[in-house]
């Protein structure tokens, strides 16, 4: 996409030569309160966005070394495998459990503000990491401690998210659009990166990367300048009061509420055993290679549904959503039943592309139906149902595979995912909601 021009690239003179762009009337579409540094309401890449989306993209990369570097460093160093799935717990369970607690903050020091006290808490993290693996082995309760400040910082992070996308970028859309390609290329980037760089140098230096990610993300989100929003200098109650106006407010919207519901059931049934069956189903037959190759497939399914979501603005996001959500069924049934190599990376494109379609539709919703005030709060709310029940269904999946077959619990995943879809396109409130701006 070609980026515009600067107005600061205009010679003065030629400026005076030009008139000023007539205002954007408060009624026109798109138009959203502390969205500043655009010209137009078509305009997406203005400075904060731009900012915005370094800050997210290179902190992405930056997640997605931590698995490689953890696993890396700690076999590396001699540990059990096991110790590789209770750090990476270490970091989950915080996250899960503080982001409720990181809406309240965002609503009520602004999410600009958290998401950098947030990057410079990673950073530290990230960093002390990094030292102690470059320098000898690290203890596993320092491992696990410190995987679990990045969580913490994960978890004030990820509420202010949603509230930023519709303050930086007037097409809340095609911002969201735009953010899913982008964290589709990092999430194969950045273990590609981390794998050749802990080859070549060792865990520690990949954890020194990592570090540098959030310190640029950091940076990027201090040089954005947005106008106060409404809701910053709203009157705010006592920290569980608003945990408790946050519930009332989630309760409040049926369609809301309706879906991340289903999400729950979905996420415990699906995907939490989507990944790990998928993972242990292609390794044992075809070989780690070629579980890689599915990775990059699914990845790449994920940049074609984000750039769907970019062309098309269908006028029921969430019935859309739903719609494209159940051509998911495709990777389970060709998973279930052991089909060839091409067929399963048919499978994973699909899965890619659709789950990609349908987080665009749901994000855009949210952020553009729910209030500004109550935004990170609610968007909380549905970060901790889907990293809880996702956490248990990948929990679970192992035990429940060995006990009645992994093709079988794809299978049963298949028919509940049909379900799950069924259920969203009833329900008159989802069904019906309509697009705004």
């Amino acid at each position: 996409m070609e980026k515009p021009r600067d107005d600061a690239s205009i010679p003065a003179a030629g400026r005076d030569l030009i008139p000023p762009p007539p205002p954007t009337p408060p009624s026109l579409p798109g138009a959203v309160p502390g969205a500043v540094g655009g010209t137009g309401p078509g305009e997406l890449w203005n400075r904060n966005f731009r900012y915005f989306f370094v800050a997210r993209t290179v902190a992405l990369f930056g997640d997605g070394m931590i698995p490689v570097a953890l696993t890396a460093g700690l076999l590396g160093a001699g540990r059990p495998t096991s110790s590789v799935g209770f750090a990476l717990a270490a970091w989950m369970g915080p996250l899960a459990f503080f982001v409720l607690f990181g809406g309240v903050l965002a609503d009520r020091f602004t999410p600009r503000r958290m998401m950098i006290i947030a990057d410079a808490l990673r950073l530290i993290g990230a960093s002390v990491l990094a030292v102690t693996f470059a320098t000898g082995n690290p203890p596993l309760w320092s491992v696990y401690a410190l995987s679990s400040v990045a969580g913490v910082g994960a978890a004030l992070f990820q509420p202010g998210v949603a509230s930023t996308v519709p303050r930086v970028s007037r097409d809340v859309q095609r911002a969201n659009a735009v953010l899913r390609v982008s964290e589709a290329l990092m999430t194969m980037a950045g273990p590609a990166f981390a794998g050749v760089l802990v080859g070549l140098a060792g865990a520690g230096t990949v954890y020194l990367a990592n570090a540098a990610t959030f310190a640029v993300s950091g940076v990027c989100l201090f040089l954005m300048r947005l106008a106060p929003a409404p809701a910053d200098g709203t009157t705010r109650g006592t920290f569980v009061a608003e945990l408790v106006d946050g519930w009332r407010e989630f309760r409040a919207r049926s369609w809301l509420w309706g879906v991340i519901a289903v999400w729950t059931v979905y996420g415990f049934a699906v995907l939490g055993p989507m990944l790990p069956l998928t993972a242990v189903q292609v390794t044992e037959a075809h070989g780690s290679g070629t579980y890689g190759v599915m990775m990059a497939v699914n990845g790449a399914g994920s940049v074609a549904g984000g750039l769907l979501a970019l062309r098309l603005r269908p006028r029921r996001p969430l019935a859309a959503g739903a719609v494209a959500l159940s051509a998911t069924v495709v990777n389970l049934v060709v998973l279930g039943l052991a089909m060839p190599v091409f067929a399963l990376g048919v499978g994973q494109f699909v899965a890619g592309a659709a789950f990609a379609f349908w987080l665009v539709m749901w994000s855009t919703t949210v952020q553009t139906h729910v209030p500004p005030q109550a935004l990170n709060r609610l968007h909380a709310y549905d970060v901790a149902g889907s990293l809880l029940m996702v956490a248990a269904g990948r929990a679970l999946a192992g035990p429940v595979a060995e006990a009645v077959g992994a093709p079988e619990v794809l299978l049963a995943g298949a028919v509940i995912s049909l379900l799950a879809v069924a259920v969203l396109l009833m329900a008159r409130p989802i069904r019906q909601l309509e697009r705004k701006g």
